[in-house]
């Protein structure tokens, strides 16, 4: 059984969803004062979808598009919250410091030597689907007796 899209996730779930190790979701708490999940007895986390969503266009900025930590919080600063959270549905964003002194690595996909192009949050999750649609198939050969290669 799945959670409502407006339930709130652990940080466990969190972490498995982005891909990301809760330590570093924990981190990113700190660096990002408007990801704030509810705490209950314990100090247990509790994200909202709008953390969610938030965290997510984090993990895109610094792991796609190739902002530093200082490029993301720039730009939550100069374009809001709702922007980076649009990022994660594959809008991209520009920031003012973007024109002045570049934030983003220095290599993006059209320089790359291998000619690769970083994935979206989408393409993510259409692999991990097409991932869990072949080790099911696989499961059910192996049950049948057959070898899977």
């Amino acid at each position: 059984m799945t959670k409502s899209e407006k339930a709130f996730r652990t940080i466990s779930e969190v972490s498995k969803e982005l891909d990301v190790p809760a330590h570093v979701l924990r981190f990113w708490e700190t660096k990002f004062p408007q990801v704030k999940p509810m705490k209950r007895g314990g100090g247990r986390r509790y994200y909202r979808p709008e953390d969610v969503s938030l965290l997510r266009g984090v993990r895109e900025m610094l792991h796609v598009d190739g902002f530093s930590i200082k490029g993301v919080q720039k730009a939550l600063k100069e374009q809001g919250v709702k922007a980076i959270a649009e990022r994660s549905e594959g809008v991209p964003v520009t920031t003012l410091a973007q024109q002045e002194i570049p934030v983003q690595a220095a290599t993006t996909a059209a320089e790359r030597a291998d000619g690769s192009i970083p994935m979206t949050t989408a393409d993510r999750k259409a692999l991990r689907k097409a991932l869990e649609a072949l080790l099911t198939l696989r499961e059910s050969l192996l049950e049948n007796g057959l070898k899977a290669a």
